[in-house]
């Protein structure tokens, strides 16, 4: 399966989501890699990015779980570089 490195970026204007958000990203906890949360209490927004690595449904999973939270925008984007995890051949 191919795989890609890309962020997913998370704008909450909603807070009761926030818990709902934390459970979904812990089920994909395999392809997440880092995660930054900037609150800005005085507006009542919060932005959370995660830096991802894994196939594109994998990462499409977790955006499409994300984006159906009230108070939640979801955008992400992929790089282009792409790396095959199905190659496990062994040149003896």
């Amino acid at each position: 399966m191919e795989k890609r490195i890309g962020i997913v970026a998370i704008l909450a204007d909603n807070r009761e989501s926030i818990p709902k958000m934390n459970l979904i990203a812990s089920e994909f906890h395999e392809i997440i890699r880092a995660r930054q949360g900037l609150p800005f209490s005085d507006k009542n927004i919060n932005i959370i990015s995660l830096i991802v690595e894994g196939s594109t449904d994998q990462i499409g999973a977790l955006t499409g779980k994300l984006g159906r939270l009230p108070g939640l925008k979801v955008k992400s984007m992929l790089t282009k570089y792409r790396e095959n995890d199905d190659d496990d051949s062994d040149d003896d």
